[in-house]
């Protein structure tokens, strides 16, 4: 037998013209999209575009089965990207050929596709899971909720890493198809509209759409015995409210705020611009924490937020995200107050239109009943530290900080600003510099100064009322003795996103 020597250099030169410059190049994906406050959250060297999620979910057992396929494209050769995710991995694929995959880190699935992935292609990962989402911890605690009749996922900054896989940080949204099969007589809610149920040998499937970018954490699914209403908007939006069963003695005043929803929206698309979405909605499931979310389209709220009596205060916060945080997204999560401060100045615009004080009045009392050695004055708004990001200064000193910008601006500049910016920014992310930008562009003010000094500097600065123009008629001075009307019901979702 006849063997041919072939020379090292040879070999290496023969070996290159078989191996694509792409795999020759490919790199590992970053563990984190780089975000300063969570550098675990997100991945690098990819996008999302689409979600499908197809779920199974026994209450019972609390045992979640779910197959993901997203839809991604490299943005970078690609030896192996990760995901996020905490439940138990049975088989991935990409691109239809099976992968390699490990775990690392409190929520890292490391992916190794039997082929690099190309700068720009697209690729399709499908992964295959089961587990129990309350059993898997991250620091002894869960963003998953049991209930006595199913459970539920809705949490910030994180929940999708305990019922799917994805690219978790709201820099990279998606749209969303999310279809859960359950035991006949539970419901399944998620975001979007409901686009078919259907029912075979004891289950029934349910099949949500949200079909306007979402972020990850903004995804939501409840499972369990609900009460729902239907109804639409003036302009056809469909409306979908879900409450438990087993609200007990807060049902009555959580079905008079949530009921109220097509009425909040329709009084918010006259300050911020057409509702950027395809439904609306909320859901209050029996769960004992107190917190509620902004989830896309249909937000969270527990039912302790109604403990006190009805509190439609707490249903404009959230529905004010919608486009505040929902379609224009933080970039990085310091740059909370694009969502928190715009959410909680709409509660006081409610309160204005109301009759109940107006927002110079809230402002006012929020500053005076704070005094300057309060701690409350040194945390900063525009980037308060991941300890602090649902701070209530992030909200109140936040929101002051509004309504400096609209004493300075003036109303006609000022609601212009409030419109124009979710219109400009739609389905994005933003950092707060590119909202003062737009500020002074629309004003065609210097504001740098303001906003420093209201988010960044630590320290209680000088506020009050506007100076009346020439020739105007004066404004009435403030009256910080006497407290505004609505100021207890806003207080009382001071605890809306401590989680």
């Amino acid at each position: 037998m006849y063997r041919k020597v072939i020379a090292p250099s040879v070999l290496a030169a023969s070996l290159l013209l078989v191996i694509p410059a792409s795999a020759a190049s490919s790199v590992q994906g970053a563990p984190g999209i780089g975000d300063s406050y969570y550098p675990e959250s997100g991945n690098g060297g990819y996008d999302v575009s689409h979600y499908d999620l197809r779920l199974q979910y026994q209450p019972k057992t609390d045992l979640l089965e779910g197959t993901a396929t997203l839809l991604t494209t490299a943005k970078q050769d690609l030896s192996r990207f990760n995901l996020d995710f905490g439940l138990k991995v049975s088989e991935i694929r990409v691109n239809g050929a099976k992968a390699k995959f490990a775990t690392s880190g409190a929520h890292e699935l490391e992916v190794t596709p039997a082929q690099p992935l190309a700068k720009g292609k697209q690729a399709t990962v499908v992964v295959k899971y089961a587990g129990k989402p309350s059993e898997f911890k991250i620091d002894g605690w869960s963003a998953w909720q049991r209930t006595p009749d199913g459970g539920i996922a809705a949490q910030e900054p994180d929940s999708a890493v305990w019922w799917f896989p994805s690219n978790d940080h709201p820099l990279d949204k998606a749209t969303f198809d999310i279809s859960i099969n359950v035991p006949d007589g539970t419901q399944a809610i998620s975001n979007g509209v409901l686009q078919s149920q259907t029912s075979k040998l004891g289950w029934t499937r349910y099949n949500w759409r949200s079909n306007k970018p979402q972020a990850t954490y903004l995804a939501t699914l409840a499972i369990g015995k609900f009460d729902i209403t239907t109804d639409k908007t003036a302009s056809g939006l469909p409306i979908l409210n879900a409450y438990s069963r087993d609200l007990g003695d807060n049902a009555g005043a959580a079905r008079a705020s949530v009921e109220r929803t097509g009425e909040v929206a329709e009084w918010l698309e006259s300050v911020f611009g057409p509702y950027p979405f395809n439904a609306l909605g909320g859901y209050v499931p029996n769960v004992p924490t107190g917190f509620a979310l902004e989830t896309q389209t249909r937000p969270f709220y527990s039912p302790r937020q109604f403990a006190n009596g009805a509190n439609v205060s707490v249903v404009v916060h959230e529905l004010a995200h919608q486009w505040y945080g929902d379609s224009v997204s933080v970039d990085n999560w310091k740059d909370i107050w694009v969502n928190e401060g715009f959410a909680r100045y709409s509660q006081w615009l409610w309160s204005e239109k109301e009759g109940e004080g107006t927002a110079q009045e809230l402002a006012q009392w929020a500053y005076d009943t704070r005094p300057a050695e309060d701690p409350f004055w040194q945390v900063k708004p525009g980037d308060p530290g991941a300890e602090n990001q649902f701070h209530g200064a992030v909200y109140d000193r936040g929101a002051i900080a509004i309504q400096a910008l609209r004493n300075e601006v003036g109303d006609e500049k000022f609601f212009q600003i409030l419109k124009g910016w979710p219109t400009e920014r739609a389905y994005g992310n933003a950092k707060v510099g590119d909202f003062v930008r737009y500020a002074e562009k629309i004003s065609n003010k210097p504001l740098a100064q303001l906003f420093d000094t209201w988010l960044y500097t630590p320290g209680k600065p000088a506020f009050g009322a506007p100076a009346a123009k020439p020739g105007a008629r004066a404004q009435a001075p403030a009256k910080p003795a006497v407290e505004p009307k609505s100021w207890k019901k806003i207080a009382a979702t001071n605890n809306i996103h401590e989680h």
